[in-house]
């Protein structure tokens, strides 16, 4: 089945959202929206014409607590219950409400930086590891470090390919005769 719901929404946000569903049709069924992760949201959809429409406003979504949430969206006729669609969404956090020092980024930019600002300062130094009385430091080696920048930077372009609706990014060539 092909989803119907975005995979994020964000909070201090309008959202409206239409279904259209042949066989479970309004106003004989009644469909609702159940979201469960750090909060619990239950959204009731309203009848227009043969389609469900729900509609939170933003006054409402302001309320919403940031994070992945699971879904689940399921109609109802007298004591029949059939679950339409589930899956996982995440609720962004609404900007305006954010107070200084707040990073956007995903965990996967800020490690990646993390990793970068490592192998800044690892390259004046030479040793891997010292003691110093009975304590030892070992320091992850720079090829190791590489590797997890290498891993991070494919996971971010993999995501940003995906956000813009590429799946694969590269440019293929091709040439008629």
């Amino acid at each position: 089945m092909t989803r119907t719901l975005p995979k994020t929404l964000t909070a201090g946000l309008s959202f409206k959202q239409v279904f259209n569903l042949a066989a479970y049709p309004a106003p004989d069924w009644v469909l609702a929206l159940y979201l469960r992760g750090p909060a619990v949201i239950d959204l009731a959809c309203n009848p227009i014409g043969l389609a469900h429409e729900v509609t939170v406003q933003a006054v409402e979504s302001t309320k919403w607590e940031s994070g992945r949430y699971w879904y689940s969206l399921r109609a109802s006729k007298d004591y029949e219950v059939i679950e339409i669609e589930t899956g996982e969404i995440q609720v962004l956090p609404n900007l305006q409400a954010q107070t200084e020092g707040f990073d956007g980024r995903t965990h996967q930019e800020r490690v990646l930086e993390a990793i970068e600002a490592v192998l800044e300062r690892r390259s004046t130094l030479d040793q891997d590891r010292y003691r110093i009385n009975n304590r030892e430091l070992y320091r992850t080696p720079i090829p190791d470090l590489l590797k997890l920048r290498d891993r991070y930077k494919a996971e971010i372009s993999r995501m940003n390919a995906a956000k813009s609706g590429r799946l694969f990014d590269q440019v293929v060539r091709v040439r008629f005769r």
